[in-house]
Parts: structure tokens; C-alpha cells; sequence
């Protein structure tokens, strides 16, 4: 399929000849393949910022023999620019407005996200394609350039589905919970790593099933929806994170996967 800025990808190579590991470099990103048997593919997980410019990029493939021979690859992939739409929202005034103690708060929250989001395991633990974390329809699209009460803008960095406070969440693959704690904006928020740098996020839950440090398997409730933190009403927020970089999640869980 195309590759657009802000939409994650599978790489998938067949080698010429048979190799011991693969590795790939993009944009910036490192990363390792797993090697697909059936198919007979080397495959990896990345992704594009939405700040990423049309054009082509090269891949770097580094590989190496049962020999222990290293062999270097390129490929040259294109990127097209994806157009995202713009809305309007007000939302109380304290989250556009912080007060100096929320700002505290705020900062704190910052310090948790960065320090968790350095602790990343180099291992895939994601296995197969990713599922819906709910059943529902979704309100609001990835990439949507939105203004609160006029000031402060921000970039939606996620995907919200249209549920009930509530309603059952489930983990979209498996992996390691990372974070599972109140944060000002997120309100109750879930993090888990995948593995290879991949996180998803689930914001504003009224209700946790899971603690820091479990590991969750594909489909295990992670938490109840909620309209905690900054939210226009209870809903769930679903972001997807690749090495530093907010992938569209509506994307990810379209993609078929070894």
C-alpha cells in the first residue's frame, strides 16, 4: 500500500540469498526484522511522522550470511503527503488555561511519560495483526488540526471511538503495561510496549484492570472507558507511538501482519 506522513508500514523483504539477521534503517529509525517462514520474508514494523515531507526515502538494509558475511541493501520508498482535516472544540478553561499548581502537574506528567518511554524493550513481543481495543464507532480521525476555545492548537495524535463510560478495553496485541496511572490530560492512562519501540496508549478510562509492569495478551481487557483528563465527553482515545513518533492508529489495525 502507499506510504503517507503519519501512517505506520510494513517492510517486507525477500533476501536473494538466505540470511542469519536483518536490520533497516529509515528517517532516522533502526530497527530489526523478523523473519516470516511461511512466506519467506523478512518483515518489521515502522511508520512516518505526520511532519515527514513527500519524497523518497531510502531504506538501508543491513544483512548478514550464515557465513557471517555483511551485506548492504537500499530500497527507495516513497512517502505522499496526506491531507487532515481541521475542527473547532471547546473544552473547560483550566486545560487551556492551566493554573501554576496544574502546570506542576503537567510538567510531572511530562517527566513520567519520558522516563517510561526510555525503558523500551528491544524485543517484538507483538504477535500477528492488531485488533480494535473496542467494538464502536470512531468520532474523531488521526492528524486533525483542532483549536481549543480559540487558542491553543494541537495536532489529534490518536483515535477516538464513540463509547459509553464504561465499556470494556482490550489491548490491541501484546505486550508489557508500562504506565497505568492518572496524568492531567490523559486522565487514567495505559501505556503498552510492544516491543522494538511500538507503544499504544489508552486515555481517559474511568477504571484500571491492569498495573504497571503486567504483561497483557492480545484482546485482555486493559481498563474501562472514561471521560477523565481533557475530554469533550467519556470516549476512548487510542494513540499509537513508534520510536518517538504518533502513528495513525486506524492504519495499524488495518495492516495484515505475519
Amino acid at each position: 500500500g502507499r506510504v503517507v506522513n503519519g501512517s505506520p508500514v510494513v517492510f517486507q523483504v525477500a533476501t536473494p540469498n538466505p540470511v542469519r539477521s536483518l536490520s533497516g534503517t529509515w528517517l532516522g529509525h533502526n530497527f530489526d526484522f523478523s523473519f516470516d517462514a511461511r512466506q519467506k520474508v523478512w518483515f518489521a514494523l515502522g511508520g512516518a511522522s505526520l511532519e515527514t515531507k513527500p519524497g523518497t526515502y531510502p531504506l538501508h538494509l543491513h544483512a548478514e550470511t550464515a557465513a557471517g558475511q555483511a551485506i548492504s541493501y537500499e530500497k527507495r520508498i516513497p512517502v505522499q503527503r496526506q491531507r487532515y482535516p481541521r475542527i473547532v472544540l471547546k473544552v473547560p478553561g483550566r486545560y487551556t488555561a492551566p493554573s501554576p499548581e496544574e502546570l506542576r502537574e503537567i510538567e510531572e506528567d511530562k517527566k513520567t511519560k519520558e522516563d517510561a518511554f526510555q525503558t523500551l524493550s528491544p524485543e517484538r513481543e507483538w504477535q500477528g495483526s492488531f485488533r480494535a481495543p473496542v467494538e464502536a464507532q470512531i468520532s474523531d480521525v488521526f492528524g486533525v488540526e483542532r483549536v481549543f476555545n480559540g487558542t491553543v492548537q494541537s495536532t489529534h495524535q490518536g483515535l477516538d471511538f464513540r463509547v459509553p463510560s464504561g465499556t470494556p478495553v482490550a489491548a490491541v496485541n501484546r505486550g508489557k503495561v508500562l504506565l497505568a496511572r492518572p496524568l492531567f490530560f490523559e486522565g487514567n492512562c495505559v501505556v503498552i510496549d510492544h516491543g522494538q519501540g511500538l507503544l499504544t496508549l489508552y486515555l481517559h478510562l474511568s477504571k484500571f484492570s491492569v498495573k504497571e509492569g503486567d504483561e497483557v495478551e492480545k484482546g485482555q481487557q486493559v481498563g474501562l472507558s472514561g471521560g477523565t483528563g481533557r475530554a469533550t465527553g467519556p470516549h476512548l482515545h487510542l494513540a499509537v507511538r513508534w520510536q518517538g513518533v504518533y502513528l495513525n492508529p486506524q492504519t495499524l489495525l488495518s495492516l495484515r501482519l505475519p
